[in-house]
């Protein structure tokens, strides 16, 4: 039983267990405080998102839908193990579960099968969704399931619980499925070999002269940058632009299609290669300081 940890706290765990952490939009102020209490925390969980793609699914996160208006978590954990942080406070994403679960969970004791929905899981659980489709065939990356065990070490260390303070969705609510792919157990394993040793710290910063990655939601029509003029050399120097004219300092059309040529040149395929810029495809581009 612990106070939530404030935005600055929280981004600080994640970013001294060595996370590459990224504050999408508002995310600070964004919350379900209005609709019922946050807190007192009691653990973490872990879901899967069944989409694709990690800039629409980020986007979900944080709106939500006509029916679960959003956060629908604090943070998204994507296929390259970047942790998108879209709200601070009460999520919709945990629902009502088992408070026999929920007693184990404030005593760190051996999980009962849940099989009642009869407590409010939002205000005691921080929730992290990770991008994947759930159903038992979408890959889950190592560097997905290294993000997934360095969050959960995280705020673990930051309130002094051990690895039985973590649960997956499946466990908390009858019915759930989520995280379908890899075991609670193994991962609960992993996050104890963790808090038994120091965290990584801060994770590597780009080189020196390369403009640092500024965030998927810079990317937005008729946003003006110099960055952007200079992401776009960058991408006709790599033999991606897609411009009839230009590149210039407005993101457009012919940019996205620019950097999804990029992202393709990578490798990636799919939702993954929309054209809206990520953190890894961004540091390989090395686009130079303006």
């Amino acid at each position: 039983m612990a106070t939530p940890l404030t935005a600055d706290r929280l981004l600080k765990a994640l970013r001294d267990e060595g996370l590459d952490v990224h504050e999408y939009r508002d995310w600070r102020t964004h919350h379900r405080n209005a609709k019922g209490p946050w807190g007192p925390v009691n653990g973490v969980m872990i879901h899967h998102t069944v989409t694709q793609g990690t800039a629409s699914s980020v986007e979900l996160c944080y709106e939500g839908h006509s029916s679960l208006p959003g956060p629908l978590c604090h943070g998204v954990i994507d296929k390259s193990g970047a942790v998108h942080l879209v709200g601070n406070g009460r999520a919709n994403h945990a629902g009502l579960g088992d408070g026999d679960v929920l007693k184990a969970v404030v005593n760190e004791s051996a999980l009962p099968r849940d099989n009642e929905a009869d407590t409010d899981g939002n205000r005691h659980f921080y929730g992290f969704e990770c991008v994947n489709l759930g159903d038992g065939e979408d890959p889950w990356p190592e560097a997905q399931k290294l993000a997934i065990e360095k969050v959960s070490a995280a705020i673990c260390r930051a309130h002094g619980w051990t690895e039985r303070s973590v649960i997956g969705h499946l466990e908390w609510q009858p019915g759930k499925v989520d995280p379908r792919g890899f075991s609670m157990d193994t991962m609960r394993g992993r996050i104890a070999k963790r808090l038994g040793a120091k965290p990584d710290g801060p994770a590597p910063q780009p080189p020196a002269g390369y403009e640092p990655f500024p965030g998927a939601d810079f990317f937005r029509t008729g946003r003006e940058s110099k960055i952007i003029t200079a992401m776009g050399k960058r991408l006709v120097a790599e033999g991606c632009g897609r411009y009839e004219e230009g590149p210039g300092p407005e993101w457009t059309e012919a940019d996205r299609t620019s950097y999804a040529a990029w992202q393709r040149k990578l490798g990636y395929s799919g939702d993954d290669a929309d054209g809206v810029p990520g953190r890894t495809s961004w540091d390989k581009l090395r686009v130079p300081n303006v």
